[in-house]
């Protein structure tokens, strides 16, 4: 037997097992308090928007900036977007202000931070009169059981504290279906759309009776081998992208509107050797992820029109780009510097943006490249609304300050895909734009 074998009994085993168990006690315990902590703060914070703009006569208004702005100051330390800490910054406020007994429990370590979501997720549709009764008898609940199987316990047991029917309270969240999209891995992603259960289920019953039939039409011979999961998602695609809404607004009499003509837009940066086929590097979609080289050759092939981008081959940012007319020049340039919002974290694509004079106009800003960058309508509102404060620098960098005095350095973004030459020029700060 060789000497570096090690042999180990069961006792060992378990003596290591144990200490494992302790120090993930341990750990779990120190998390829980710094999780209690944090949730505190946050409401702190949700609090400190109420009180800045108390008794205001645009209190709705004001206090949604003063929210944006205390979430971007807060976003900037954590390095997170300020939708997310918003959002946070409600889960809190709803724990701490709304479940008290919930939260002493929770620092009690009598339940989890995973038992406190169901709580509070199933809690929503019980009156704050009747809340503490709730609680009281959920947080027993909880006792042994995980998140999952607790799910539906407290979703029955929450009917029982409700003074709104089912009917009432679904028309109520109808009213926030929405379509979002999540980017996934190798250039996929997973559009999932909020809707009505039965609508949901139709949708699925009828994706899957016309992939049948795809299906069942199929000639052997064509080396069509999808399966019926793959047929249903390029049946929605073609759906979505290509068919005629039956409810169009705008169609009169027997003439169809415009809904149907109208096409999706997206915004692909494509490196050069990609494009000809030289190269199967990925290209970039603008504001979501990188996809793959035979659909950016399929967009660019079929593309009204292209935007041609040179870029600096040291830092990699956009330089220049070809140009016809002076004003649409302006625009494309931007769109391509920019690519997406650039409020710092934000990712929202540049094509859903506004363009935003960094100096305003009203007040002597230019309408020059030096002078324009995209805002989302979010970010565009809290520059104008907040006590945030930007300024340009030259070739696009963008230099925010916070109300705190805290600075943040945006610069412009290196598209993803580039081509990099073997021997970098001799000194790439002599490139300039192309004039307009």
């Amino acid at each position: 037997m060789s000497k570096f074998t090690k042999i180990t009994t069961l006792e060992d085993d378990l003596s290591v097992l144990g200490e494992i168990v302790a120090d993930v006690e341990t750990v779990a315990a120190e998390l829980r308090a710094a999780q209690i902590r944090e949730v505190k703060v946050l409401a702190r914070a949700g609090q400190l928007a109420d009180a800045q703009t108390a008794g205001s006569p645009l209190r709705v208004r004001e206090h949604d900036m003063a929210l944006r702005s205390i979430a971007a100051e807060i976003g900037g330390v954590l390095h997170v977007t300020d939708r997310t800490v918003q959002a946070r910054i409600g889960d809190a406020r709803t724990l701490v202000e709304m479940y008290p007994l919930t939260l002493q429990a929770w620092e009690a370590g009598r339940i989890t931070r995973g038992q406190v979501q169901v709580i509070t997720d199933a809690g929503d549709v019980v009156p704050a009169a009747r809340r503490p009764e709730f609680e009281a008898e959920a947080i027993e609940k909880c006792e042994g059981r995980t998140p999952n199987r607790l799910r539906p316990i407290l979703q029955l047991l929450a009917e029982r504290f409700t003074d709104r029917t089912f009917t009432e309270r679904h028309r109520d969240a109808a009213t926030a279906r929405c379509v979002r999209v999540f980017p996934g891995r190798d250039g996929m992603c997973d559009v999932v759309a909020t809707v009505p259960a039965v609508i949901g289920d139709g949708i699925l019953d009828r994706l899957t009776q016309q992939a049948q039939t795809v299906i069942d039409a199929r000639d052997p011979g064509d080396g069509d081998e999808r399966g019926i999961d793959a047929v249903r998602a390029d049946v929605l695609t073609d759906l979505l992208l290509a068919g005629t809404p039956a409810l169009d607004p705008t169609a009169t009499g027997d003439q169809p509107g415009t809904l149907g003509a109208i096409r999706a837009q997206v915004q692909v940066v494509v490196p050069a050797l990609t494009l000809v086929g030289a190269d199967e590097g990925p290209a970039d979609l603008v504001g979501r992820s990188p996809i793959d080289a035979d659909t950016a050759r399929c967009l660019a092939a079929q593309a009204p029109s292209l935007t041609r981008l040179l870029t600096d081959p040291v830092r990699g940012s956009v330089i220049a780009i070809d140009a016809y007319r002076p004003a649409w020049s302006q625009r494309r340039f931007l769109r391509a510097r920019d690519q997406h919002c650039r409020f710092p974290g934000c990712r929202r694509a540049a094509i859903r943006c506004e363009i935003d004079h960094t100096i305003d106009h009203a007040l002597g800003g230019p309408t020059t490249l030096g002078n324009l960058a995209h805002l989302c309508q979010r970010h565009h509102s809290m520059k104008q609304f907040t006590r945030w404060r930007v300024r340009q620098l030259p070739g696009g960098v963008l230099e925010w300050t916070s109300p705190l005095g805290r600075t943040y350095r945006e610069d412009t973004p290196q598209p993803p895909v580039a081509f990099t030459p073997a021997t970098p020029p001799a000194s790439a700060e002599s490139l300039e734009p192309a004039p307009f």
